[in-house]
């Protein structure tokens, strides 16, 4: 019974609410606090994308949008460097280096805290 009820737990703690999912988005723009507009993606989106060129240190071009799918990746160039990142929650874009595996890792540690918590209480 203990086990269930720590499996249910662990299902609830994993599941967000229905909605749509929102993000900052903004296009082509040089400074990150330009990219601070608040959408409501399509049903459809599934991620928040953020992709930054880096042109040979001068300046970045930072792109932030609402996306299907989205595959985090850097790549070098010779004059530059772009940088594509990826997350899940709302508004996880802000500062334009998002990352899914920090919402995880604060998913993760919420969890052993709650089966830690009820652990304690049955005197286990």
């Amino acid at each position: 019974m203990k086990a269930f009820l720590v499996l249910l737990l662990a299902a609830v703690l994993c599941t967000e609410p229905a909605g749509s999912l929102t993000c900052y988005t903004c296009k082509t723009q040089l400074r990150n606090s330009n990219c601070q507009t608040e959408t409501t993606c399509a049903n459809n989106s599934q991620v928040c994308k953020t992709d930054v060129i880096n042109v040979v240190g001068l300046f970045n071009v930072i792109n932030k949008e609402c996306a299907t799918s989205c595959e985090p990746r850097y790549q070098d160039f010779t004059v530059g460097n772009q940088n594509v990142s990826c997350c899940s929650t709302n508004l996880c874009n802000r500062n334009g280096v998002g990352s899914v595996s920090s919402s995880y890792a604060t998913m993760a540690v919420g969890l052993t805290a709650s089966v830690l918590c009820i652990l304690l209480r049955n005197g286990l």
